[in-house]
């Protein structure tokens, strides 16, 4: 019956604030889970009323074994690292955990707001680009090296070099399709969930909204007159519902086929740059030019990644250098050990 799994849910989303606020160090955090806790039991009393006009037998809430296994989770690991797992059970208040600091002053102003994000989410497309790049580099040219360790046949590096490109590719983009497709089914159950949330109890989602504003910095006068100004529009509340309560970001609903073409091709990019001396003939030097531009590649892409950590552009280089070296010439002994057992 959905009436009994809504007031499950409520239940079992005040069961896991309760535990969150009993293992929470910030006060401020704990505050709000308790507050929180209360209003996610004021919900449930709405559903029991409800199943009481239904005629249903009055329930008991007993937490299942997935909700007591994510209560222990919390208690050796903390909710900020079981983050998107508490709100795929419906836990709110998420975004708190966005920033270090638990008095991390809220931003009234939605366009600095969106831009940040819009920022950040081109940043993680620019460096996801980068360590298909990467990936593609370092395990292709350890492939062949690998198999030029056990052969000297040109054609046969040749035909693995290519083989490991696609078969890699095929693979890069497989696993990303399956993690955007699920991140995005995800966001969009959360997303629907907190619009049918909107149009029971609009009054309880605001009451929750100025609970998490106020941990975030308001006041509770200017908390709670902000959410009610937000739960007015419904579209607005609806996406800023998705970011304070559930911690998520509408704006990160990429396409799944999308993201798996970009990692098949920035993968393929990679994978290709040792191939490449190999394909314009075969020649005794055309493994040591597949090196070298491996080298340069890899200093290129660990001095683009300083971009990200503002570390100096030399030493990244160098450290990717060295990490790529270091599995070319392991994969490299191993075919060599491989190469002599077999003949």
């Amino acid at each position: 019956m959905q009436l009994f799994e809504n007031w499950y849910e409520e239940k079992r989303s005040a069961y896991l604030y309760t535990i969150i606020a009993a293992h929470e160090t910030s006060k401020t955090r704990r505050t709000l889970f308790v507050e929180l806790a209360e209003l996610a039991n004021k919900q449930a009393s709405i559903w029991e009323k409800e199943l009481e006009k239904a005629g249903a037998k009055f329930p008991t809430f007993r937490p299942d074994f997935r909700t007591r296994l994510v209560a222990k989770l919390i208690h050796y690991f903390g909710a900020q690292r079981l983050r998107f797992i508490l709100s795929a059970m419906k836990v709110r208040g998420m975004s708190v955990y966005l920033n270090s600091d638990p008095n991390y002053p809220f931003s009234t102003t939605a366009a600095h707001h969106e831009h940040r994000h819009k920022g950040l989410s081109h940043a993680q497309n620019l460096r996801a680009a980068v360590f298909g790049i990467n990936d593609g580099l370092i395990s292709n040219m350890s492939l062949i090296l690998g198999i030029a360790a056990a052969t000297v046949d040109q054609h046969f590096i040749i035909l693995t070099g290519v083989a490991g490109m696609l078969a890699g590719a095929c693979s890069m983009a497989a696993g990303e399709y399956i993690s955007v497709r699920s991140q995005r089914e995800f966001f969009e159950y959360q997303i629907n969930l907190e619009r049918e949330e909107l149009k029971q109890y609009p009054d309880e989602e605001a009451a929750e909204l100025a609970a998490i504003y106020h941990a975030r910095g308001l006041s509770k006068e200017e908390a709670e007159k902000l959410s009610k100004a937000v739960i007015l529009n419904p579209e607005k509340a609806l996406d800023t519902l998705a970011r304070e309560e559930l911690g998520l970001n509408p704006t990160e609903l990429s396409s799944p086929i999308g993201a798996a073409i970009s990692s098949f091709i920035s993968f393929c990019i990679g994978a290709l740059i040792p191939v490449l001396p190999f394909l314009f003939g075969i020649f005794r030097w055309n493994m040591l030019i597949s090196i070298i531009l491996t080298g340069v590649a890899l200093f290129g892409i660990g001095a683009i990644l300083s971009l990200f950590t503002s570390q100096s552009a030399i030493k990244s280089g160098l450290r990717m250098l060295l990490i790529g070296a270091a599995a070319g010439v392991f994969t490299h002994l191993i075919g060599k050990l491989i190469g002599v057992a077999i003949h």
